[in-house]
């Protein structure tokens, strides 16, 4: 199964080590990990995307609350937060399939950001779902190369992660 955590830690420097090195630690491999500064510059969230039971996910929540930069760790519920992750994808096209792809872009509502003479990136912002439907889109097209963020969560209404 799939969990999204998202972790208030202090921001200094190591923080995203000792993160990422207690999830190694356990053998547990990181889908998706963004690291942003908060409302408040000394508070950085980070959102982890991983997946694996029940279990082991309880055992890295505990083991994460003992880790000193760690100020709160949330575990968001499916359905009960709002997630997104941004892509930039730059895709081979003469200019005969310039407007195919360009098409495609609009269809998903993604946004052309630059054109050449034999390609154009395209930027995206939706769900993990969405971005690799357009993803699946452009590959007739020659993907030349991919840029993701890496998901990003908020809880849904008036609940929040903060300090």
């Amino acid at each position: 199964m799939q969990y999204t955590l998202s972790i208030l830690v202090e921001n200094q420097a190591g923080v995203l080590s000792k993160i990422s090195g207690l999830f190694s630690r356990r053998g547990f491999n990181i889908d998706s990990l963004a690291v942003g500064v908060t409302n408040n510059p000394s508070v950085s969230r980070i959102t982890i995307v991983a997946n694996g039971d029940e279990y082991v996910v309880e055992q890295l929540e505990k083991q994460l609350n003992k880790v000193i930069p760690v100020i709160k760790v949330k575990r968001l519920n499916e359905g009960e937060f709002i997630s997104r992750e941004l892509i930039l994808i730059k895709v081979h096209c003469a200019a005969a399939k310039r407007a195919e792809v360009m098409q495609a872009a609009e269809i998903m509502q993604a946004k052309i950001v630059d054109v050449a003479p034999s390609c154009v990136t395209v930027e995206y912002s939706e769900t993990a779902d969405r971005v690799n439907t357009l993803i699946d889109l452009l590959k007739p097209y020659g993907i030349r190369e991919i840029v993701r963020t890496g998901t990003i969560a908020i809880d849904r209404g008036t609940a929040s992660v903060s300090v």
